[in-house]
């Protein structure tokens, strides 16, 4: 074999390997996205990766003082939209302290399980009900209540039942047993 033939071959098998190495490398990353500095593990469970982000030390706390650990570790599927601590600090002054008191614990699990919907919903499925259903979609969450998906150009937001919006910044983190999408807006039931 011609040397120089013999040499392309090698640069085109280099030049493969190492873009499908790339590849490889892109993949994985979208697999474990970012979320509040840290890495969302599909082969965890939404509790478990929460923890690790610094955007979601107030939800994982409240998720704490209503007891529902063990739920959200469980076998879901759930969709979880998961406010950020910056979400949190928009609610009125004492707000989040008050919800995390002893006495408020029902409120509180309200609050939280408003943010559940059952079953694993990523975005491309948000969108596709959007689009078949005039421009919105509404789902009912674990805790009883609705929310109203909707699309404005690419984004995604939900409104709650107070007429709340907040948009989805981060969608499609996939969680052993579930979804979770964040949000920059804590949403709130009736009542």
């Amino acid at each position: 074999m011609n040397i120089k033939i013999y040499f392309k071959k090698f640069i085109l098998a280099a030049a493969l390997l190492y873009s499908g190495s790339a590849f490889a490398q892109t993949t994985d990353m979208q697999a474990d996205p970012m979320v509040g500095g840290a890495a969302m593990y599909p082969a965890k469970n939404i509790v478990e990766n929460a923890i690790n982000s610094k955007d979601h030390t107030t939800l994982v706390a409240a998720v704490k003082a209503a007891g529902l650990v063990e739920t959200l570790e469980g076998d879901g599927p759930f969709t979880v939209f998961a406010p950020t601590n910056k979400a949190f600090s928009k609610l009125p002054a004492g707000a989040v302290d008050g919800l995390l008191k002893p006495e408020n614990k029902a409120k509180l699990t309200a609050v939280l399980t408003y943010h559940v919907v059952a079953g694993r919903i990523d975005s491309k499925m948000l969108m596709d009900w959007i689009s078949k259903n005039n421009g919105s979609y509404t789902a009912k969450t674990v805790q009883g209540g609705e929310l109203k998906f909707w699309m404005k150009g690419k984004n995604l937001f939900v409104t709650d039942e107070a007429g709340n919006s907040a948009k989805i910044t981060i969608k499609d983190v996939y969680q052993k047993n579930g979804v979770i999408h964040v949000i920059d807006t804590v949403l709130m039931p009736k009542g």
